[in-house]
């Protein structure tokens, strides 16, 4: 998956108007707080059972993880992995900052009916 296809898959939202119950601005933190608080614990569970079962099959000492340095190539997909994980993270942003760019275009259904009362 390319860094382009990673954020527009990040971006993806439902149609209609975002609801907000508190202010925007804290909507937004707390929406990215979320997010974040989410990925967290979807990853310490994940790395707690790998860490379990590597240990109970005698595959992995205590303290190896902590004593592990990547190569070059998982640098770079870690490095991948946390663009794609700050876009996901951002997204409400995003959301919100394509939806500003879009209110200023006229859908054409629009014209056509300012055209219609026009010509009325």
């Amino acid at each position: 998956m390319s860094f382009n296809d990673a954020l527009n898959e990040a971006g993806a939202k439902p149609a209609g108007k975002r609801p907000y119950f508190l202010e925007p601005q804290v909507e937004r933190v707390l929406a990215i707080t979320m997010s974040i608080a989410q990925e967290l614990a979807v990853a310490h569970q994940r790395a707690d059972t790998l860490e379990r079962l590597l240990r109970a099959k005698g595959i992995l000492a205590e303290g190896e993880i902590d004593a592990f340095t990547p190569d070059a190539a998982a640098s770079a997909q870690r490095q991948m992995w946390n663009q794609e994980y700050i876009a996901r993270i951002l997204r409400i942003i995003q959301q919100e900052n394509e939806a500003a760019a879009l209110s200023d275009d006229v859908a054409s259904g629009e014209m056509a009916d300012d055209m219609v009362r026009d010509a009325d």
